[in-house]
């Protein structure tokens, strides 16, 4: 074994406007997953969260160099994929023996395009992480080292100099085998908001549907796996017992598939009297009141529901498989279950009218909800609308940094719509939504931070390079 770091694992920063305006800063789970299922091996590891410390590439390419590692490992999703392979490039050329590897959503559906933007980078490992990550570690320690051997990557052959891709690594079965995440590895306290600490639990993978802006089912499979109420349970005791956390999220794409699993977990949080508080998605067609009400009583506060659109058509384009009616209910019965409600809407979307999204801010507000969220339509790579626009040549930006749902990205000439305007209605629905008299009276300091969030991520930079037209007053336009 090395002496000093076997793996170290790196958080790129993240410049995301609407992350760093609300303040929000998330411990990273797929690191921490990856290092807690190393540490289960013997193997040590560090993590290096960039996004919350800023260091910076010299920085960490300096603290690399002390430890020495066999093996450094980044995460990255779209935004980040290119500040990733500057990390990989800084400590490659201070550590030209080590082993560097990229992991996430992007590198998974761009594995050969990842590899080839920089000669410093050796594997891109594709999917779920954990045991590849082990296999990787297992074979740098080797006298000859086979990454042929390991399956799920594709990797550079320096004898060659080609790209090779191994077989695809079979989806984790038995999600209760896998080690609670690695929290010892990062400064925790570090990441509160607010003076509640809190956390993410993820308690199943795999989604069933097919939404076509979302790469969910293609990265963790079609078929949806759980972990058991017993073990999600025993994390959530943990997170209370070792790091006095009572205040958590569950982080899964369709934590209530299962109403019955949903269900267990209630019961069990129940059973063993624990007092916590948490919030859960779920997708408007999947929940009814005795489900809700079980699971308010032991302890959620806030339901996430992805709504999408407030125009039907637009729901069918997206493959949703959701009716304005299915968001309607649901949202009364979590209101009459004394549940927080936070909606999310996309904007921008390919076929969609300047009426259509009008429809989706009417609708966001008819709802009445607690809190909302709008995003701009982004093809991430591995998304089906991904494929289909890049086959008709719709977009126009892959400058992976803009993906960051802030941003129009698509030729909306060629569609009927035009950036300035799909810009502009981002921005409107937030005032909309956010400074209705009736809402600032009940939600005074949601208000302020979204307030903050628009001003920061929209008025401003637009004001600042506004003409006398004047931008704020020509929202609606």
């Amino acid at each position: 074994m090395n002496k000093n770091i076997d793996a170290m694992l790196i958080n790129p920063y993240d410049e995301n406007a609407l992350k760093n305006a609300l303040g929000f800063i998330a411990p990273p789970m797929n690191l921490m997953y990856l290092a807690s299922s190393l540490e289960n091996e013997s193997y040590s590891v560090k993590i290096v969260d960039d996004d919350l410390l800023q260091m910076g590439y010299e920085n960490v390419s300096e603290m690399a160099e002390k430890l020495n590692p066999p093996v450094v490992g980044v995460t990255a999703t779209t935004s980040t994929i290119k500040s990733a392979l500057k990390y990989v490039e800084m400590i490659k050329k201070i550590l030209p023996e080590s082993l560097t590897v990229i992991g996430g959503p992007h590198a998974t559906f761009m594995p050969f395009e990842t590899l080839n933007s920089s000669e410093h980078l050796d594997v891109v490992v594709r999917g779920e992480g954990e045991e590849t990550m082990v296999d990787i570690l297992d074979q740098s320690f080797q006298e000859v080292p086979h990454l042929d051997n390991v399956s799920g990557i594709v990797f550079r052959d320096y004898k060659t100099g080609n790209l090779k891709s191994t077989p695809e690594r079979p989806l984790i079965k038995d999600l209760d085998s896998l080690p609670f995440p690695a929290r010892h590895l990062v400064p925790f306290e570090s990441y509160a908001a607010s003076k509640e600490q809190t956390a993410g639990i993820i308690t199943s993978r795999g989604c069933v549907y097919s939404c076509n802006y979302c790469s969910s089912s293609l990265i963790m499979g079609k078929k949806f796996r759980s972990r058991s109420p017993d073990n999600v349970v025993d994390e959530i005791e943990e997170l209370i017992d070792k790091y006095q956390i009572r205040d958590f999220g569950f982080m899964d794409d369709t934590f209530m598939l299962n109403k019955r699993r949903a269900n267990d977990i209630a019961d069990e949080i129940k059973t063993r009297g624990l007092d916590v508080s948490f919030v859960a998605s779920s997708r408007v067609d999947r929940v009814d009141p005795g489900l809700l009400q079980n699971l308010k009583s032991s302890g959620m506060k806030t339901i996430y529901y992805g709504v999408e659109s407030g125009s039907q058509r637009i729901l069918d384009l997206m493959k949703k498989g959701i009716s304005l009616k299915n968001a309607e209910d649901a949202v009364k019965i979590a209101k009459n279950t004394g549940l927080e409600v936070l909606t999310s809407f996309i904007i921008g979307y390919p076929g969609e009218t300047k009426d259509d999204i009008n429809k989706t801010i009417d609708f966001s507000i008819k709802l009445e909800p607690d809190y909302c969220q709008y995003s701009i339509l982004t093809p991430f790579p591995g998304t089906p609308i991904y494929n289909e626009l890049k086959e008709k040549n719709l977009i126009d930006n892959e400058d992976w940094q803009e993906y960051t749902v802030l941003k129009p990205l698509l030729k909306y000439e060629k569609m009927g719509l035009n950036k300035k305007m799909v810009e502009r209605k981002l921005a409107a629905a937030y005032l909309k939504f956010y400074t209705r008299p009736k809402y600032l009276l009940n939600h005074r300091y949601m208000f302020k931070v979204m307030l903050q969030t628009v001003l920061r991520s929209f008025i401003i930079p637009k004001l600042r390079g506004s003409t006398s037209n004047g931008w704020y007053q020509n929202l609606d336009k």
